[in-house]
């Protein structure tokens, strides 16, 4: 039985992106390029370049200043948007983003410039993608106040309003609980019109995607499953009507992992290699959304579209084991099948 199109796709609007290397989280790197940052920034410079030369849609990094998983702590990680900053001036057609800026770590209004600066180098491909934050060991080391969870989407909640004042009016003034900006100017102006895409990133259901419906236009879920997604949008639906807006305003989006093989008996085999040692490979192929794009190429496909069915429009790619031959067989053997 052939399946019925959903609109999304006859309009072409499926979007593949990927998260680039950034030291940590390497890739495909010898023992002893993992440990050499010039080597790992130049891997990651030409995954970044070979991404956006064959077609990827979208690179991400990860808004941490250091790893989260205790083995990794002393591993080196670059900071995201110096980072960032690199990617957008040797690119040309890839759009740039994050998953997903920690809103704690900077001032809404620095942030709505720097990114509104970014968008001109970028000549009008940066995105925001923006949570509330989570890695508590991360905030106490850097010396921020990890609040509790509440207060965290609150502070969020008034730094879009800050960041779209900036972006969109000739002089902001927001005076809130938390954050206060008078008369402040944001010249230049992003490039992009009426601003760049405000993605929020997270997994909260009674308060967070009270925000998204609020401020996104697309919610970003990390390692999601389809019965998860489902789910939130389902809720999310309700805070849009809630708030008189249209949820079809907002765009789905998932962190998924991805890993090819040539056959699904070579699949332990390889996650062996990778897993965390105190993890089997059955409970690390569980974490990794219990293996639905890691496969064969039709696995993959199949994995991918279970998605599509209800509703996700944007995937972003974590490549196990990256490198630029994955990255082009994905493009031609996925993206271009889809």
């Amino acid at each position: 039985m052939k399946r019925k199109l959903l609109p999304l796709e006859k309009n072409g609007r499926l979007q593949f992106g990927l998260t680039i290397p950034q030291g940590w989280r390497g890739g495909d790197l010898s023992l002893e390029q993992q440990n050499n940052p010039i080597e790992q920034f130049e891997f990651s410079r030409s995954i970044t370049m070979t991404a956006d030369k064959i077609g990827f849609g979208s690179i991400y990094a990860y808004d941490h200043l250091m790893p989260f998983f205790k083995e990794d702590l002393e591993k080196n990680i670059f900071e995201c948007y110096t980072l960032l900053s690199t990617m957008a001036a040797i690119t040309k057609r890839i759009n740039i983003g994050q998953i997903v800026t920690c809103n704690s770590y900077r001032n809404p209004a620095l942030l709505a410039k720097m990114l509104s600066t970014l968008d001109v180098i970028s000549n009008g491909r940066i995105e925001l993608g923006i949570g509330a934050g989570w890695y508590e060991k991360e905030y106490l080391a850097y010396g921020y106040n990890f609040e509790p969870h509440i207060e965290r989407i609150r502070q969020l909640d008034e730094s879009l309003s800050i960041i779209r004042e900036m972006w969109t009016k000739t002089r902001a003034s927001f005076e809130g609980r938390y954050y206060k900006v008078k008369d402040a100017i944001c010249n230049p102006k992003p490039i992009q019109k009426p601003h760049p895409t405000i993605m929020i990133g997270g997994s909260g259901e009674k308060y967070l995607l009270k925000i998204v419906a609020k401020h996104a236009n697309r919610y970003n879920i990390f390692f999601g499953t389809t019965h998860e997604i489902k789910r939130k949008i389902t809720i999310l639906k309700d805070h849009c009507s809630s708030i008189g807006r249209n949820h079809k305003e907002i765009e789905y989006s998932v962190v998924l992992p991805c890993l090819i093989t040539q056959s699904e008996e070579e699949i332990y085999q390889i996650l062996a290699k990778y897993k965390r040692k105190h993890k089997t490979v059955k409970q690390y192929l569980d974490y990794h959304v219990g293996g639905i794009t890691i496969g064969t190429i039709e696995k993959i496909i199949k994995g991918l579209n279970e998605y599509v069915q209800i509703g996700v429009s944007h995937f972003v790619i974590q490549f196990i084991g990256l490198n630029k031959p994955i990255l082009r067989l994905f493009k031609s053997q996925i993206i271009n099948k889809m």
